[in-house]
């Protein structure tokens, strides 16, 4: 017997041998399972967790720094064995345009002897429409003194902040969809049409900042990015739509502090 022919042999046992089995088995039941996940970040030195504020911008119609602030209080409440600061959300905007004036030249007398300077309306950031935009305020975030100061403050816990782009988005192009058809007979097929639409949406892109309240250091940070799009004619809130992608991202977040678990089953043969 050649050794191809040996394989051949051996490979159809396996399956004559499975399906044996598989007969022979009167029932099955699924059993429960949960696989944990480790957190990706080391939080045992803290017993508290301060959700600071964000610096958001994209859309006037979403407030992202006051319903981030909001939802992520409330999933660690449920959902982290960290205690959770409640306390006003902190005007980082404002903090951010501080710094940024204390690096501004002296202003100079004009004419009628008003101070002004010529680079004051550069220099002042202005609405945040885009990720260029948030350049004139990310600096805040690595002003080690300012964090260390809201530490001592709040007792050093581990303070969660960062920035919210939440903007709307429009899309045009071929789409493929899945098209019913029915023959004479009135059978039903569904097949594949590729149709050009328009859609808008909104995109979500949220960078959740993690630092040390004792030091004011940062010691992680990460980027998200969800979007939807709807038919062009579908009108949705745009709040329904930021909390449906915050949704989507928000176990990435929670497996950054806490362990989680995912649920599943497997089928046993009986």
């Amino acid at each position: 017997m050649t050794a191809r022919h040996a394989r051949t042999l051996c490979s159809g046992l396996a399956v004559l041998l499975a399906a044996l089995l598989t007969a022979a088995c009167s029932s099955y039941y699924e059993i429960p399972i949960e696989t944990p996940i480790r957190p990706k970040l080391d939080v045992s030195a803290f017993q508290r967790v301060l959700v600071a504020g964000f610096i958001s911008g994209g859309t006037e119609d979403v407030d992202g720094n006051l319903e981030t602030t909001r939802l992520l209080r409330s999933q660690l409440r449920t959902r982290s064995e960290l205690r959770v600061i409640d306390a006003d959300t902190l005007p980082l905007m404002e903090v951010a345009a501080d710094g940024r004036t204390e690096e501004r030249p002296a202003a100079e007398a004009d004419g009628n002897g008003n101070l002004n300077s010529a680079n004051d309306a550069a220099d002042a950031p202005g609405p945040i429409k885009d990720d260029k935009d948030l350049e004139a305020y990310e600096h805040v975030f690595a002003d080690v003194e300012y964090w260390k100061r809201i530490g001592e403050e709040y007792q050093q816990p581990l303070i969660v902040t960062g920035t919210v782009m939440f903007a709307p988005q429009a899309r045009s192009g071929i789409v493929q969809r899945d098209q019913e058809v029915f023959d004479s007979l009135g059978r039903r097929r569904v097949i594949p049409t590729r149709t050009y639409m328009e859609r808008k949406g909104f995109v979500l892109k949220p960078r959740f900042i993690f630092i040390d309240g004792r030091t004011g250091t940062v010691l992680h940070s990460e980027n998200f990015r969800e979007e939807i799009l709807y038919n062009a004619n579908q009108t949705t809130p745009a709040l329904s739509s930021y909390f449906e992608l915050m949704d989507r991202l928000l176990p990435s977040f929670l497996s950054t502090l806490s362990s989680q678990r995912i649920k599943g089953t497997r089928v046993l043969l009986q």
